[in-house]
């Protein structure tokens, strides 16, 4: 059962930024160091890719855990109330993102998915963006 009023569930959920995310800022701020410029949310891209470095054809996407449902990761688990609805919402989130990430390959562009949980390690999360910009 919630600990909170509907009201005030929906209030916070109201709350929850889709874009310059904290997750988001810090893989921005090491591309940008790395001195490559690129795009915010492109919207002519599928999916509008979190940064798209258009120079190279390259998407990165930075997926939050919880809301892209990323298996298993200790920050990732099912609400316990209205499972039904977040199993289902979760689930049309995955589906979305696949499509995108297949859509943007068929146009040539390579992609790199970053999760929330991979940027606690900045040294780990920063080599594999770095790799993935130089590959």
């Amino acid at each position: 059962m919630d600990t909170v009023s509907v009201e005030r569930r929906s209030w916070i959920m109201s709350r929850i930024k889709g874009k310059d995310t904290r997750p988001e800022l810090v893989v921005r701020r090491f591309v940008f160091a790395l001195g490559l410029r690129y795009s915010l949310h492109s919207p002519h891209l599928p999916g509008k890719p979190d940064m798209a470095l258009a120079q190279f054809k390259k998407a990165i996407f930075v997926n939050g855990c919880f809301w892209h449902g990323h298996p298993g990761c200790a920050k990732w688990r099912r609400p316990k109330t209205n499972r039904r609805y977040w199993q289902d919402k979760i689930g049309r989130n995955r589906e979305r993102d696949d499509k995108n990430l297949h859509a943007l390959r068929r146009m040539g562009w390579k992609t790199l998915v970053l999760w929330e949980c991979e940027l606690s390690d900045p040294l780990k999360s920063g080599l594999k963006i770095l790799r993935f910009v130089c590959a």
